[in-house]
């Protein structure tokens, strides 16, 4: 038995104790710690208190995490857990991540090229044709694209991806014994074998119930570059995600409709408010995000420029800085050991970079460059 594992999945088990409150017992706390730290330790901190704390403290469940593991063994999935490599880096950057993910498949979640495609379930015959051009005029650029395997525009965006050799990931509202809608199970085991993926934060024989698909659009734009709504109307899924990315400070973009086509309707909205960008064709979707050859170059002059910065690094600073090169995120310990320093300058100087806006932290006692 995973021991590491059973307590990740336990404390995504414990009553009163979503993503936020995890990721503040994650700062003080191994996930195994969490279990035996005294109930006073818990009730003192910020976002936790007395009710959480006892929740923590009487939580039992262990036998659910076993569960779960035996079905993770069985049917090879991978869980990625906050602190895991593979974990989807965007993420971290949303203050509700999930702290623990189920996946299934291949494709790269740290991809450099990342777009959310959705829009309505019932999508027209125009709807059909912007999302297929669009993914047609991205795939030279191998961009992996994120939907949530919807009948509709979703479904379109995946097929399409298929079509041209992409990447495609669909994060569902549900476990990852079933496929919802189950006219998509075709659509989800093509997805698996073109090295593409199912991605949920829910564990096995979760039904996909209403209120699990807002908690999976927010999936869908955070794990993303950019979202792109096609067609949807003034109320549902794609609007609600399409608000989740702008609080995420994503970019979001919408294919304008005619004015009083309902189909249309979300979008136009959208595009009034300010709240997505007008868009006519892929390249705008490129030049807006610097996926062309003239801002990378910036990009990576901005880069030469910031490791010139490191120059005025202390000693300990820079050896600090030259292990986190290394992966995307490092945990303390393993910065200990690499740096041949003591902890209290290891400390020091991950202090000092961090006010320093060098380097961030992370949920667990990770670090990365910033």
């Amino acid at each position: 038995m995973n021991k590491d594992l059973l307590y990740q999945i336990a404390l995504t088990l414990i009553p009163n104790i979503g993503p936020v409150q995890a990721k503040i017992l994650l700062q003080q706390f191994e996930p195994a710690e969490i279990f035996k730290a005294k109930r006073t330790s818990l009730e003192s901190m910020e976002g936790i208190g007395s009710i959480r704390a006892n929740n923590i403290r009487d939580f039992n469940d262990f036998k659910t995490a076993e569960q779960e593991i035996s079905f993770i063994e069985k049917y090879k999935l991978t869980p990625l857990f906050i602190t895991d490599d593979k974990y989807p880096k965007r993420l971290l950057n949303c203050y509700d991540s999930p702290v623990l993910l189920y996946y299934r498949g291949e494709a790269n979640l740290n991809a450099s090229k990342v777009i959310a495609v959705i829009g309505t379930r019932s999508h027209t015959e125009y709807g059909r044709q912007l999302t297929e051009k669009l993914v047609t005029d991205l795939a030279e650029l191998d961009v992996t694209v994120v939907s949530g395997l919807a009948h509709g525009i979703d479904a379109t965006a995946h097929k399409a991806a298929l079509r041209n050799e992409l990447p495609t990931i669909g994060v569902l509202a549900h476990g990852l014994d079933q496929v919802y809608p189950s006219q998509h199970a075709a659509l989800a085991k093509d997805m698996i074998r073109q090295k593409g993926g199912l991605l949920t934060e829910f564990r096995s024989f979760t039904d996909p119930d209403k209120h699990n698909f807002p908690a999976r659009n927010r999936i869908v734009a955070g794990m993303s570059d950019a979202t792109i709504v096609v067609e949807t109307g003034i109320k549902g899924g794609s609007m609600i995600t399409a608000e989740l990315a702008n609080g995420y400070n994503k970019d979001v973009f919408a294919f304008p409709g005619k004015v009083g086509d309902g189909k249309s309707a979300g979008c136009n909205a959208l595009i009034r408010n300010n709240k997505a960008v007008l868009l006519t064709e892929a390249k705008e979707i490129v030049e807006l995000l610097g996926w062309d050859d003239e801002r990378t170059k910036s990009r990576e002059r901005r880069a030469r420029v910031q490791k010139e910065l490191f120059i005025d690094l202390t000693e300990e600073e820079k050896i600090i800085v030259e292990i986190l090169k290394e992966k995307e995120a490092v945990h303390i310990d393993e910065i200990n050991p690499k740096s041949g320093l003591s902890s209290s300058k290891v400390a020091a100087a991950i202090l000092n970079l961090e006010l320093q806006n060098v380097i961030f932290s992370l949920p667990g006692k990770m670090y990365s460059l910033q």
